[in-house]
């Protein structure tokens, strides 16, 4: 089967691998998004899937915009018989996704209907869910909407960071689509439309979405910080410089100060009061031109006072 594969970051790394291993496939073209500058530096830095794919020696498009019509030319002349996504990054157009005879499909890291978009697995880890997974879709012009083939679950531990459940679905995303593959090609699928009514969204993590709002109780909170370790990371404030956190445990303590108010320290890190007298351990964290570091080397190194107020702008 002749298939041009397309997709942009770590997730969809492991996908492409599983392509390449098997030998059924031939993939003819690699499409992923331009080079972008990254890094205090702003070094020029190729896509995680074109380092592979220039590892293979596959062909490798690079469109600003895969919509214009040379990009789509370009993309076709490979005559694939399949198209498959993964994290690629922009909406395909019509005269792109129709063209492979086998039709264009998605490796999308939610259980659609849930989690349209961009940011399925932060938000999953974020709203505090149990279980995600990996639907794998026809795709049409419409953001995530297009009829279901096959869907995967996969659970949400308790301890688990955006980090971990990348890697889980990206894992369970490669196998779903080599179960699924055979199936496709033989005719042998049913595809399921999407309710609609029970669609929902997880768009871009903006900048304003990783503030910590201290008012929130201590649980909503730990799930943001899960949400946003490794990257970008969940901040709040400490003598009105940015103050990361990375990681963060529950406490049974209650307490009556102020949301935000560091009320203990102790040898792993120090408390903070959050919402309906809930107390959040902070135990990773990054202060303001440093690195990560755990909260006892963070006390050690610095020092914190009991009633230092976290959020508060300078």
């Amino acid at each position: 089967m002749k298939v041009i594969f397309m997709g942009t970051p770590d997730f969809a790394v492991p996908v492409l691998q599983r392509l390449l291993d098997d030998r059924n496939y031939e993939i003819r073209c690699v499409v992923t998004q331009p080079d972008r500058p990254k890094g205090r530096k702003h070094t020029l830095t190729p896509p995680p899937v074109k380092l592979l794919a220039l590892k293979y020696r596959i062909p490798v498009l690079q469109p600003e915009k895969v919509r214009d019509p040379e990009a789509v030319r370009e993309i076709l002349s490979y005559s694939p018989d399949l198209l498959i996504t993964a994290a690629y990054g922009q909406i395909l157009p019509q005269s792109l996704l129709e063209a492979p005879p086998l039709g264009s499909i998605n490796v999308h890291a939610s259980l659609l209907p849930e989690y349209r978009g961009a940011a399925p697995i932060q938000q999953a880890v974020i709203d505090g869910k149990k279980e995600s997974g990996v639907t794998i879709m026809y795709m049409v012009r419409k953001l995530d909407a297009g009829d279901i083939l096959t869907q995967v679950r996969v659970a949400i531990g308790d301890s688990d960071t955006f980090g971990i459940l990348h890697d889980k679905l990206s894992a369970a995303g490669s196998d779903l689509l080599m179960k699924t593959l055979p199936e496709l090609a033989a005719g042998r699928l049913t595809p399921v439309r999407q309710d609609e009514a029970k669609a929902t969204f997880a768009p871009s993590i903006k900048h304003e979405d990783e503030a910590i709002d201290w008012n929130e109780p201590a649980e909503t909170v730990r799930n943001l910080i899960r949400g946003l370790n490794p990257y970008p990371g969940a901040f709040t404030r400490l003598d009105g410089k940015i103050f990361k956190i990375y990681a963060a445990r529950l406490s049974k303590q209650k307490t009556a100060a102020a949301p935000g108010t560091v009320i203990d320290t102790g040898e792993e890190g120090f408390l903070v009061a959050a919402g309906s007298g809930s107390v959040l351990e902070v135990a990773e964290c990054q202060p303001a031109g440093k690195k990560r570091m755990s909260a006892a080397d963070f006390l050690r190194g610095k020092g914190l006072e009991i009633g230092a107020l976290l959020g508060k702008e300078a």
